[in-house]
């Protein structure tokens, strides 16, 4: 019995077109999962031949852009390829979506703004996967970065979607070191020369503790008398740790610098005010009347 010839349009085109697109889709499905297990892989082996944390997160952006690229490009030929069994001319295609794109491009300035922003961003290195910045009047640590969004998680856990094209400056506090400032008062009554002694004290206790002897990366520096404050005088110092371990560092520093004054005697001054009558020509003061509460 013949077959009906549309029924028969429709076998052979399962049969011949059918069966490309199917081989088409497998090839695409391989191609994304190896393109994942590639860069992957290729992280894994660059991370092993070099410790240092700086190039491990750099890497590892740059990974994750290039995996991007990668499924972007595949999941567009597929689809072209696609597009070719169901007998769509590519070429015209192809002429009309520059077409388009061109004219889409006028109409979505931001986006292309986005999208060069995000490339200098990361040809300049300026921000990886792992860094804490501070950028278009949000910080955090860096989640995730692409052409087109950075994604930035702060210390209260909420998760900041900035797009690149919003990015004018970049404050990278974790780009190869880190530093922690302290400004230290003491009361005006202190001897200046022992506090510091005090503080070269606990910097070095802190360095010879198994739990941040790692993390600090040298002496603390003692820049000096900074400032003659209200009730105070004002020490500062810094120092510097690996990358993001300046907070932990710094807290755990004041914390022993308290406890190290509290045994000196080293009065830490609270803001306090000083009552002056003034005096009159004879160099006599206004009596100065006291009242309890009820009376």
């Amino acid at each position: 019995m013949d077959m009906n010839p549309y029924l028969q349009k429709v076998v052979d085109w399962l049969l011949k077109s059918g069966l490309h697109i199917v081989f088409i889709l497998v090839l695409a499905l391989i191609a994304l999962k190896a393109a994942k297990a590639l860069s992957k892989r290729l992280v894994d082996i660059a991370v092993r031949q070099n410790e240092d944390v700086e190039f491990q997160k750099r890497t590892q952006t740059l990974a994750s852009i290039a995996r991007y690229v990668a499924v972007f490009a595949i999941l567009l030929i597929a689809t072209m390829m696609v597009l070719k069994e169901f007998g769509v001319e590519i070429g015209p295609l192809l002429a009309a979506a520059g077409i388009v794109g061109l004219a889409v491009g006028f109409g979505a300035q931001s986006l292309v703004k986005d999208v060069i922003s995000g490339f200098f961003i990361l040809l300049e290195d300026q921000i990886r996967v792992g860094d804490v910045v501070q950028i278009a009047g949000k910080g955090g640590l860096v989640e995730k970065i692409n052409l087109k969004t950075t994604i930035l998680r702060d210390l209260a856990g909420n998760v900041h979607y900035v797009p690149n094209g919003h990015i004018d400056v970049v404050t990278n506090m974790t780009k190869e070191f880190s530093r922690y400032v302290f400004d230290i008062g003491v009361a005006y009554r202190e001897d200046v020369d022992e506090v510091i002694e005090v503080i070269k004290e606990v910097d070095e206790e802190l360095r010879s503790d198994p739990g941040y002897k790692e993390d600090i990366l040298g002496p603390i520096e003692i820049m000096g008398l900074d400032q003659f404050a209200n009730s105070a005088v004002v020490i500062r110092a810094r120092t510097t740790t690996k990358p993001i371990q300046q907070w932990r560092v710094g807290r755990e520093f004041n914390r022993r610098l308290k406890k190290k004054f509290d045994e000196r005697n080293i009065e830490i001054p609270f803001p306090h005010v000083t009552l002056y009558m003034g005096q009159d020509k004879q160099g006599q003061s206004a009596p100065l009347r006291i009242v309890k509460e009820g009376e």
